[in-house]
């Protein structure tokens, strides 16, 4: 009778975003197991371009550890850019990047390495019938819609097998990410282009059908940053191997504090379900810090549509960082704040404080100096006792952030043996390269016991990407420190090489034989802008098909498909029970007039925002 093979564990992946190679780097010491990065063109963030260079520098780094690399080229491309996108996915394939993260179509139809391709969240990935698509299509990894819950994510889960990657924190787009069109319609930006103006945290007043103002001046699209950290086991189980942290555009702090938190939560969830789960990459990170989302940029948190439709999802009195809540206000004159504090927070001069005033803004102040739960501001303050106070930047720990803040290495097994003529160092790492040195050198009777002397020269591998975990040492010969010392190196150099030598990149999936039919007519929200894109939907099947929103005028078009709803935000659900009533139509009005009719599909549970009328 055949044995039940035991299932493997499945890999599991922490993804880091990198605005530049150094901040790579850094993600990858304090436990990331891959990091997305934008090349120098078409990377969804025009802000964020870093040299074909500085990625294959990155590559060389990431892989020592096994980690891997993916480039973000996922913008929209034009006729005219097709040929220079598709000479840069070869750069980026000769310098070692491990996928290309894309929205578009037509690189489906290039002349590509075999680089593996992951389906952009801006591919609009929220079903299972999408999903299935996208595999049969050769996509190796689909990067799934913010809004999906649980359920949703199992659904999917169920009919695919690549690879589920879903986004675990930072900031929150609107709008279903590639269906976003308000940039590019109020300032030529379009966000499908990597140039989003940011439109959905702007403050608007809410106008009911009557042309009364129901809000004033708030930022009522503005949602909260993502958190889910409290989430991550059940979204393993629901089949997510791959949790991206959003951020390309923030700062190397950011991504240091971020992924260390991260990286402590799942190697939690690993320790206990080491049957069920395993790490994707090699190699411990040490941090000399601990880790706090609270005390890094976030603008409150929220778990989204992961469970429910929880309330608030948005912050409509301001965009900005709150930070982390510190305490409340005790007393309050022109010169000082007294505050009470919340338990082992310490302040400091420099850091920013802020609150929510009268109006329900926020307002701040640096602190020039502190003395215990006293602090003094750099200009008088008028803050009423009891309001909540939040530090928005942690100076000290800011401080802590700037400097070397982790180090990563992999365990190593060394052995010393003695040989006929010599010596030889054999040395296997955690990742199972394995190197095997012989050096010729008399074999000198020690007058004293050598074993320990030996030992602690072969464990010195301070400033390397190894730590000496075993080792064993076969001889009590005299072996003088500096040939020691010269062996070591030696085995440190062949160690790298083997690195390299045995790392293998994923190769890209083979799309399905049999295409999948995509549909008969399409409009702009499948964001065709080249003849290439146009040419994939031709041959599966598509008879019309409407240029992409950044190349024609488009009347009534909906600027935003959101599952985000105002109406359920502001209690006024038509669904619930002795909800607020508001009196229909309901639409946005920009500060310059301009007006953004609202309508809202019950049956779906979604809110589009329509393009402007006159104000």
């Amino acid at each position: 009778m055949s044995e039940i093979a035991t299932p493997k564990p499945r890999p599991i992946e922490l993804l880091a975003p990198a605005r530049d190679a150094a901040t790579g780097r850094e993600a990858i010491l304090h436990g990331a197991d891959a990091v997305y990065i934008g090349g120098p063109a078409f990377g969804a963030r025009a802000a964020a371009a870093v040299a074909v260079a500085d990625i294959a520098e990155l590559c060389q780094f990431a892989h020592l550890y096994g980690a891997r690399v993916y480039v973000a080229l996922n913008t929209i491309l034009y006729d005219n850019e097709l040929k220079e996108a598709e000479q840069l996915v070869w750069q980026l394939y000769e310098a070692g990047a491990d996928a290309l993260i894309v929205q578009d179509m037509a690189l489906l139809g290039m002349k590509l390495p075999p680089i593996a391709l992951h389906a952009s969240t801006q591919t609009d990935n929220r079903t299972p019938q999408k999903a299935q698509e996208l595999q049969a299509m050769g996509f190796s990894q689909i990067v799934l819609a913010r809004e999906l819950s649980l359920t949703e994510i199992n659904a999917i889960n169920k009919v695919v097998s690549v690879p589920l990657e879903a986004f675990v924190h930072g900031a929150l787009c609107v709008s279903y990410s590639g269906r976003c069109y308000a940039s590019q319609h109020c300032f030529k930006r379009s966000a499908n282009r990597g140039e989003c103006a940011q439109f959905c945290r702007l403050a608007f007043d809410l106008i009911d059908g009557r042309g009364q103002a129901v809000r004033t001046n708030k930022h009522l699209l503005s949602l909260r940053d993502m958190n889910r950290s409290a989430s991550l086991e059940a979204m393993m189980d629901a089949g997510i191997s791959s949790f991206k942290i959003e951020g390309r555009l923030k700062d190397t702090a950011y991504v240091k504090n971020t992924v260390a938190y991260y990286r402590q939560c799942i190697d939690e969830i690993i320790s206990q379900r080491g049957k069920d789960f395993r790490r994707s990459s090699f190699g411990k990170s040490d941090v000399d810090f601990t880790p706090d989302v609270e005390r890094s940029f976030n603008r409150e948190f929220t778990a989204y549509f992961l469970h429910n439709p929880e309330r608030p999802m948005a912050s409509h009195d301001t965009p900005a960082s709150l930070g982390k809540r510190i305490g409340t206000v005790k007393a309050c004159n022109p010169r000082a704040v007294q505050l009470k504090l919340l338990p082992n927070i310490a302040l400091t001069a420099g850091d920013g404080l802020c609150y929510h005033d009268a109006e329900g803004g926020l307002t701040g102040f640096r602190v020039n100096r502190a003395e215990g739960a006293t602090v003094f501001p750099h200009q008088p303050q008028r803050i009423k006792p009891g309001t909540p106070i939040f530090r928005n930047h942690d100076a000290a720990f800011e401080r802590t952030l700037s400097h070397p803040t982790a180090t990563r290495t992999l365990a190593l097994h060394i052995q010393l043996s003695e040989t006929p003529t010599g010596f030889c160092l054999q040395a296997k790492d955690e990742s199972d390269a394995e190197i095997s040195l012989v050096f010729e050198h008399a074999h000198e009777t020690a007058k004293t016991p050598q074993t320990e002397q030996i030992y602690r020269q072969l464990a010195r591998l301070g400033g390397t990407a190894w730590r000496a975990e075993e080792i064993d040492v076969n001889t009590n010969c005299f072996i003088p420190a500096s040939v020691l010392a010269a062996w070591k190196r030696s085995m440190v150099e062949k160690l790298t090489k083997a690195h390299q030598t045995r790392y293998q990149r994923p190769e890209r999936l083979k799309p399905a034989t049999k295409r999948p039919q995509m549909p008969q007519q399409i409009d702009y929200t499948y964001n065709v802008a080249n003849a290439e894109a146009r040419n994939f939907y031709e041959t599966r099947g598509t008879k019309t098909i409407a240029p992409a929103y950044e190349l024609q005028q488009v009347p009534k078009a909906t600027l935003m498909t959101c599952r985000y709803c105002l109406r359920r935000e502001l209690g006024a659900c038509l669904r619930e029970k002795e909800a607020l009533q508001l009196t229909p139509p309901l639409a946005l009005r920009m500060a310059d007039g301009r007006t953004f009719p609202l309508i809202f599909n019950c049956k779906k549970c979604e809110m589009r925002v329509m393009a402007d009328e006159k104000g």
